[in-house]
């Protein structure tokens, strides 16, 4: 059984004013999305400003996301860091806290070789028992994980099963899918290439749309799975332009940004990331309104 079909939401972690983690609104946030058909809550990754979490923030994170999903959806625990022993610890404390399975990004700014790959997933693998789903998104890590490490790891390493392919390659994502001769859980890492992703065997998206649009992003998923494609592709094409404006500036500033327009308050950011241009703002608004969410 793959650890989940259809739109797992990459969610915000909201704060406070004073830049504390606003733990009452991640329940409320967390409630809205399995209410509106999310598929999985993905916790403490890139959307929810991990980069600034401190470490106890990290797991509290995490232990919380656990605490209000109830066991309704699964819960992937953002784990990774550019330490393979850090890597190894927070994925270790996502397993005690209840976390289903983990979303290990390659370790970004060493740039480690496709050699260094290989030991760093395998020794993190080898420290649990939760499912793996690696994330590969060489844009923001400066890493790229090429198919045939995917497929090296996933042949060796009976825990790691997914892949969270975020190049915007499709051809490295074709061949990264032929060399793990089915054996792979492919998740889209890109919003605006969801139906693509899926035409190869994609199973869902882990997604940054899902925080505005829950049902919609879910719908693309599982319209095309049960065989609606043509529902599935227009709703991808629908969504674009909203995708755009979601990443007019960089994760998770615009979606903040967007779900404090419709209300739901999930607060600042953290500094180094800072509010949204008011350009960009206004066509972020723009964009929701043609969507139809504000």
């Amino acid at each position: 059984m793959p650890i989940f079909k259809g739109a797992g939401v990459a969610i915000v972690t909201p704060m406070k004013e004073n830049f504390e983690v606003n733990y009452d609104k991640l329940e409320e946030l967390i409630d809205f999305q399995i209410n509106n058909g999310t598929d999985a809550i993905i916790i403490a990754g890139t959307t929810g400003e991990s980069s600034t979490l401190s470490m106890e923030e990290h797991r509290e994170v995490i232990k919380a996301a656990v605490k209000f999903t109830k066991g309704r959806v699964p819960v992937v625990a953002g784990t990774g860091s550019n330490s393979t022993v850090t890597a190894i610890q927070l994925t270790k404390e996502a397993e005690e806290d209840g976390a289903d399975a983990a979303l290990i990004v390659s370790p970004y700014y060493n740039k480690a070789s496709q050699a260094g790959l290989v030991k760093h997933y395998s020794m993190i693998a080898d420290e649990t028992n939760l499912p793996i789903i690696l994330y590969n998104v060489p844009g923001r890590t400066g890493c790229n994980i090429l198919p045939e490490t995917v497929a090296e790891l996933v042949k060796t390493k009976k825990n790691i099963v997914g892949l969270k392919e975020a190049t915007g390659n499709m051809a490295q994502a074709s061949k990264t899918m032929a060399l793990c001769d089915g054996n792979l859980e492919l998740y889209s890492g890109e919003d605006g290439l969801v139906v693509p992703l899926l035409s190869i065997g994609g199973i869902g998206v882990i997604s940054v749309l899902s925080n505005v649009a829950p049902r919609q992003t879910h719908d693309i998923v599982m319209d095309y799975l049960n065989g609606d494609l043509e529902k599935s592709r227009a709703m991808q094409l629908k969504a674009l332009r909203l995708v755009d404006a979601l990443f007019s500036e960089v994760n998770p500033i615009p979606v903040k940004a967007a779900l404090n327009l419709m209300g739901m308050e999930v607060g600042p950011l953290r500094s180094p990331l800072c509010e949204i241009g008011e350009a960009n703002k206004a066509e972020l608004a723009a964009a929701m309104k043609e969507f139809g969410i504000l």
